[in-house]
């Protein structure tokens, strides 16, 4: 018999309780989608899995760790699903990896899933920006006159954050003018959407995570009370602020897109 596996990789967090509300939920999610296969967790991030084994005792393989293991066991199909939001750099990394074991053919199949935001549904693709929008209308608060929600992503230089930009004009095209986003470390940037909201005349805003766990960026570049978080920024700049404490990774609908991008692949 096939011996077949499913590795689900995330860039990982220190966060127990995120990572029990997050990545965990979409592990089980996809172990009971899936139950013929054996499932995997890896992460992407060194520094995250050193921390975990120091503090906690915790030991979790990097991808390359796991695709070794999976070998060692003498799996034969391996599916590989990332929890990334966007196609940067941790991604890139997952894709090499892949690609290398794929030229090797160590395995007799080996496939790598899409992130969360990939296909603008051209040429009969989904449009995976539309799913997330569906999947996030579901924690967005009733916004008053004068109210706003600002999502909060990652970013960096990697060309693939330019999805953060494409999301703000999906949102705008689902009528969701009240919905702003921005970026910890790139582009839209924070001061960049408090213009718009001033333009605008917003008064409240609800501040909310655009990320896999609400952990470490959303502690502190989120929700403290640091004179450079988002949360006093707004402050400073008039805002009444909300703040909402759940990552992306808790939402239903966005765990089910995770599920169903595992199927596209194993189909």
């Amino acid at each position: 018999m096939l011996k077949k596996a499913i590795l689900v990789v995330s860039f990982g967090t220190t966060y127990q309780d995120g990572m029990k509300s997050s990545i965990e939920s979409i592990e089980n999610k996809i172990k009971s989608t899936f139950p013929q296969y054996e499932v995997r967790r890896a992460f992407t991030s060194r520094i995250v899995i050193k921390r975990l084994a120091k503090r906690d005792g915790l030991e979790i393989d990097t991808e390359k760790e796991a695709l070794q293991k999976l070998q060692e066991e003498g799996y034969q199909e391996v599916y590989i699903q990332p929890l990334h939001v966007v196609v940067g750099e941790e991604y890139d990394k997952v894709k090499r990896m892949v690609a290398h074991y794929a030229h090797a053919e160590i395995f007799e199949k080996i496939a790598l899933g899409r992130a969360l935001l990939y296909y603008t549904g051209q040429e009969g693709k989904p449009d995976d920006y539309l799913e997330v929008i569906d999947a996030i209308r579901t924690q967005l608060p009733k916004v008053k006159e004068q109210e706003a929600v600002v999502f909060m992503g990652h970013g960096g230089v990697h060309p693939g954050n330019t999805a953060y930009s494409t999301l703000q004009m999906k949102l705008e095209d689902a009528n969701l003018e009240h919905v702003y986003v921005y970026t910890v470390e790139g582009f839209p940037s924070l001061e960049r959407v408090i213009k718009k909201l001033k333009q605008k005349d917003i008064k409240k805003v609800t501040l909310m995570p655009f990320m896999l766990v609400s952990g470490d960026h959303v502690a502190n570049d989120m929700a403290s009370d640091e004179e450079d978080s988002a949360k006093s920024q707004l402050l400073q700049a008039g805002f009444e602020v909300a703040i909402y404490l759940h990552g992306l990774g808790e939402n239903s609908g966005i765990q089910d897109l995770y599920v169903q991008h595992l199927k596209d692949i194993l189909n």
